[in-house]
């Protein structure tokens, strides 16, 4: 930045962070990926295409955001996630503290992309070896480099909307398919990071995202 625009940050500067333009913008902009129309969309929000100020523009802009997902009335928030699905995700019982529960006739598959920012992998590798720990006979977890939460090709900083990867969906399908007693295969199975203990397949399986 340069020394005379101290405090203050350039339009096209805030339209190439993966960090504040999910948090201005709407997701189908972002999802075009058009840096023109993103930049023209911004100078015409601030009123300006060149500086505005960090203090006085930018920060209030961010707070009315964090205002709008952390309210606890449904009109004052303008995106249909909030705040009822972000409270919801802090009244879940932690993952790790109830995994033990779960049966060891029942097969568990764990999925993640490592670019995951909204359930970061380690949380995978936490639920995984707790699996260990507790000698559950059935897990495997699959990771995907490069790939967000929703099994999309992503940033680490960002989560790219987009259908899910084949080769995902042929990984799911193949441990289905090994945990259904079926003996034919349609698929091949992902060169995704895999590890796996199975020392005794049940009658039941169950599937999804570590979180």
């Amino acid at each position: 930045m340069d020394k005379n625009h101290t405090g203050l940050i350039s339009i096209q500067q805030v339209a190439k962070d993966p960090i504040l333009l999910p948090m201005l913008l709407p997701k189908p902009l972002l999802i075009a990926n058009d840096t023109e129309v993103i930049s023209s969309t911004l100078a015409k929000g601030f009123g300006t295409n060149d500086f505005i100020s960090i203090d006085k523009q930018l920060k209030p802009v961010l707070m009315r955001g964090y205002e709008n997902i952390t309210s606890s009335n449904l009109l004052k928030c303008n995106s249909i996630e909030c705040p009822n699905w972000f409270r919801s995700h802090s009244n879940l019982i932690p993952t790790l503290s109830v995994i033990g529960n779960v049966s060891k006739s029942t097969g568990i598959l764990m999925l993640n992309g490592e670019n995951d920012s909204q359930t970061p992998v380690q949380q995978a590798f936490l639920l995984q070896q707790r699996l260990t720990d507790i000698n559950h006979p059935d897990h495997s977890l699959i990771t995907y480099p490069n790939l967000g939460h929703v099994f999309y090709p992503s940033s680490q900083w960002q989560t790219s909307d987009g259908p899910i990867q084949q080769y995902v969906l042929a990984d799911l399908y193949a441990w289905l398919e090994a945990h259904s007693g079926l003996s034919h295969s349609f698929v091949t199975p992902s060169a995704g990071n895999m590890t796996s203990i199975s020392t005794d397949t049940g009658s039941n399986s169950s599937s999804g995202k570590s979180r």
